[in-house]
């Protein structure tokens, strides 16, 4: 990654250029993946479910496996929680800027 200084003419022109093609590709990214997080979240829950299915219908004999499970579906939700959080954080800061 390459920082270019003030004396080199980087201007406020160039370092945000005015066209629309670059913003919604921005916030589409955020966008894309937030949602992907989303859906590992819920692919996890769903695997943990499963896992606890299994263990009552006596399908698995591996308690550890259900608990293993239960924990990665658990830790994935409380990041995704404090991602949200975070995000939260950040706009009510933006939102409180003099303009």
């Amino acid at each position: 990654m390459v920082i270019k200084g003030i004396e080199s003419g980087y201007g406020i022109g160039q370092a945000f250029p005015a066209t629309a093609k670059s913003r919604p590709a921005s916030a589409e990214g955020f966008g894309k993946v937030i949602g992907e997080l989303v859906a590992t979240v819920n692919t996890s829950q769903l695997a943990a479910d499963q896992a606890i299915q299994n263990m009552v219908t006596g399908e698995s004999k591996g308690l550890h496996e259900v608990m293993i499970a239960m924990e990665k579906s658990t830790i994935s939700l409380q990041f995704l929680t404090q991602v949200r959080n975070k995000a939260v954080e950040a706009y009510q800061a933006v939102m409180r800027m003099p303009v």
